[in-house]
């Protein structure tokens, strides 16, 4: 009986369907906003660790607010420390990886293969022990595959790397790199720091990469890493990397308990989609004709493997 009550008041206090899904597909947009404003900053001169700094900064702010508003505890098990250090120390790779592909690789390429990180988390899960990915999940995965490889246009680099530029290999390996740091922090975070709250997880998290960040900034292990934007336009991306991130992020903590994620978490896919349209409007990135069949081979599974998650 009080289960049916909860879920009743559940379904009460959430936003109707149609709402949740606009807001998390404009969310995902501002995300994608974030990126394209990255690679305007990036190619005007601007470090790496900056771009990083700034936003881990803005979403510490954020954080550190909803703390103060949700009085929530700063007790952390000890037992659950060194998994969240752990975690943070692999959010710290994930954006220094993502912003690395972002730097070399058209966005959208970039934010597809760092949506590859659900087929390494099921494959991760699996091989930790979890369940196997059931034969529908298989397909689904080859498919995303399938795509990635004509998006990324592997024969083509094959025949003749040096067409793809010198920076393309490193991009991929960069976006691969961020799916796998985020889909280990995912499966840390399920199976390891379940019973630490959202919010103090997440504080702890980017309390650590701007820590780690700071340290790299210190120690001068990244050269250039803090340089500062050589123009107006990347003073205006950088402050606009910034600015979409903390009203996304801020949004999306804010909402979440409304937004019923467990059914319409696969609008978040409009990311890479976004990112596609502004990657043109913005820096002139246009994929080919067989590169958008790829892309919507991706995007397609990924909504698939979305879709098909129960809660």
């Amino acid at each position: 009986m009080s289960s049916a009550h909860s879920a009743a008041s559940s379904a009460s206090t959430s936003f109707p369907r149609p709402l949740a899904v606009m807001l998390l597909m404009g969310l995902a947009t501002m995300f994608a906003g974030n990126h394209v404003a990255a690679r305007v900053a990036f190619d005007e001169g601007t470090g790496l660790l900056l771009a990083i700094l700034l936003r881990s900064s803005v979403a510490l702010v954020v954080l550190a607010c909803l703390i103060v508003v949700q009085r929530k505890r700063l007790s952390l098990p000890v037992a659950t420390r060194p998994w969240q250090l752990l975690v943070g120390l692999l959010i710290a790779v994930q954006s220094l990886c993502l912003y690395s592909a972002v730097a070399r690789i058209p966005v959208v390429v970039a934010l597809l293969l760092m949506n590859t990180f659900p087929i390494q988390l099921a494959l991760l899960t699996w091989v930790l022990g979890g369940p196997r990915p059931t034969g529908r999940a298989i397909l689904i995965m080859a498919i995303i595959l399938t795509g990635l490889v004509v998006v990324l246009d592997v024969p083509t680099w094959l025949s003749s790397p040096s067409a793809m530029g010198p920076d393309w290999l490193a991009g991929v390996g960069f976006g691969l790199g961020a799916a796998a740091a985020f889909s280990m922090a995912l499966w840390i975070t399920e199976h390891r720091l379940s019973d630490v709250g959202s919010t103090l997880r997440s504080l702890l998290a980017m309390m650590t990469v701007l820590v780690v960040m700071l340290a790299a900034g210190g120690m001068g292990l990244m050269p250039g890493g803090m340089n500062l934007p050589g123009s107006p336009s990347g003073w205006a991306g950088l402050m606009a990397l910034g600015l979409l991130y903390a009203i996304a992020f801020s949004t999306l903590f804010i909402c979440v308990p409304r937004l019923d994620m467990a059914r319409n978490a696969p609008a978040m896919n409009m990311e890479p989609v976004a990112a596609l349209v502004m990657g043109y409007l913005v820096l002139g990135q246009v994929l080919s004709a067989t590169q958008l069949i790829g892309s919507a081979m991706v995007m397609g599974g990924i909504l698939l493997l979305g879709l098909s998650k129960r809660p």
